[in-house]
């Protein structure tokens, strides 16, 4: 099973190309910890950011940012997955792992946008959502449930752009959008690649093998349908021009947002949740009928017993009935 999601065939062994490789690097490029995150790409997409904090429940999460922004005179809601430049910066932001009042505090700021008419811009840069026992406890699945449903009728506008590294349920929570748009060296995959292979080989080992049958490049997510626009890096990577980065990003993103204000909210939204809802189809082979298995003779003789007349006097084994009594 394995080799067939790998697209391995025995002609193919003496193949020399390393798409394993290739992959990998695809992966690690996503991950590197230079890469401008939402605060970053903000400095020099924004003509003026306020962030805004807390959820009104529980606390504010630092593995979230969410704010207003006026980006080229546009004013537009902004979320956004924030990991730090430094270790002291990355505890303080749980690396970027974001807890359930991070998207309690998403979904508050998203109802605010949906009531001044404003669009949203998420950017997703996230490995999945905290997995410790204080965000179970907290309702983290929840959080994210309602999250992605709020998102799927929001009667606004929304793109996301992934930024980094999109990964399960945690990145999905903020990313149901209008268009969703992903830098070049990104990856976007429903479980990390060491995950899958937990699954699949019972071993973290295999986890470039994985992201090779996961296909969870931009490119290849792409291809699938799952992403709309690809944007090119520039350089060696997002990492090595921050600005020129976040100006070819602010250029899609202001023209998408043109684009979806001219659609009616109707029409809008269900696009959007049409647009999710047929991801992944797939086809239920008809099974052909199994012929009827043969009777051995005690099946045989028992049915031809249970089938024979009773005869008068013969002992019943079924009590007679009322009016027979």
């Amino acid at each position: 099973m394995v080799d067939r999601l790998l697209g391995r065939h025995g002609s193919d062994q003496g193949h020399t190309d390393d798409p394993v490789s290739a992959v990998w690097a695809h992966v690690q490029e996503a991950r590197n910890l230079k890469r401008p995150h939402t605060l970053e790409l903000l400095k020099a997409m924004a003509d003026e950011f306020v962030e805004l904090h807390g959820d009104r429940v529980f606390g504010d999460d630092s593995a979230i940012v969410t704010g207003f922004a006026r980006i080229s005179g546009r004013r537009v809601v902004v979320l956004g997955f924030q990991k730090g430049q430094d270790t002291e910066e990355n505890i303080r932001r749980n690396f970027g792992l974001p807890h359930p009042e991070g998207y309690r505090k998403a979904m508050r700021i998203m109802d605010l946008a949906e009531r001044y008419a404003m669009p949203v811009l998420t950017f997703v840069d996230v490995q999945g959502a905290f997995p410790g026992a204080a965000a179970e406890e907290r309702g983290i699945a929840e959080a994210i449930a309602s999250s992605i449903g709020m998102m799927t009728r929001l009667r606004t506008p929304i793109v996301v752009v992934i930024t980094g590294e999109g990964g399960s349920g945690g990145a999905l929570g903020l990313a149901v959008g209008d268009t969703i748009v992903a830098l070049e060296n990104s990856i976007y995959s429903v479980i990390s690649p060491e995950g899958c292979a937990t699954i699949l080989w019972r071993s973290g080992e295999h986890s470039h093998e994985a992201a090779v049958a996961m296909k969870v490049t931009a490119g290849e997510q792409q291809e699938m349908g799952i992403v709309d626009i690809v944007i090119p890096e520039p350089g060696e990577g997002a990492h090595t021009d921050p600005a020129e980065t976040a100006r070819r990003i602010r250029e899609v993103v202001l023209e998408r947002f043109d684009a979806l204000g001219r659609v009616p909210l109707d029409e809008l939204v269900e696009a959007r949740f049409r647009k999710f809802r047929v991801m992944g189809p797939y086809i239920v082979a008809d099974r052909p009928v199994a012929p009827p298995e043969r009777t051995g003779i005690a099946d045989r003789l028992r049915g031809l017993l249970s089938s024979r007349p009773s005869m008068p006097g013969m002992k019943r084994d079924v009590p007679p009935g009322r009016e027979e009594v």
